[in-house]
């Protein structure tokens, strides 16, 4: 089964509030930058100014959030941020990505991260740099299969260790 990403839209918001959910306990932001009271229309319009780099909030850059489906079901998303800042250079890189949990172990963050590479080549970034937690065995394995190396392993003010690839086109 193929991977299809695309953009949030306006009869997403039942699943995706359900994703954003499902990734608490991950630490995770499903839907980055979802603040409610929030509106679910005024949050596309805020992802459709980040996509073109409008109205970014203080320390963001450029970038898209696209949901991750299989056979029109939603098993995660993508984000893709076109430029780094300090933060994304030393902890967050190009790409993040999140499979929610019933979809796990099925290839699907490979398929996302491979497709996600191709966006971002599409805007001229290469090398890309994504990360993940050192003690996320299962992310590393799937950058390393997206041709990842392993540059370095930044420890952030917590102790939290985060593993840094690049991968080039």
């Amino acid at each position: 089964m193929n991977v299809e990403l695309r953009p949030l839209a306006p009869r997403d918001q039942a699943v995706c509030l359900e994703a954003h959910e499902e990734l608490v306990s991950d630490g995770f932001d499903f839907l980055w930058g979802f603040e409610p009271p929030m509106s679910w229309d005024e949050y596309l319009t805020m992802l459709a100014d980040y996509a073109v780099g409008r109205t970014l909030a203080p320390d963001h850059v450029a970038s898209v959030l696209l949901l991750a489906l299989v056979e029109g079901e939603v098993v995660g998303r993508v984000s893709v941020r076109f430029a780094l800042n300090d933060f994304l250079l030393a902890r967050g890189g190009h790409i993040g990505y999140a499979v929610r949990p019933r979809f796990r172990r099925r290839g699907y963050a490979t398929q996302m991260l491979t497709e996600a590479l191709a966006l971002a080549h599409r805007h001229g970034i290469d090398p890309v740099l994504v990360t993940c937690n050192d003690a996320n065995v299962a992310s590393a394995g799937v950058i390393e299969r997206c041709a990842g190396v392993l540059e370095s392993v930044f420890v952030d003010d917590d102790g939290t260790r985060i593993r840094r690839y690049w991968i080039r086109h």
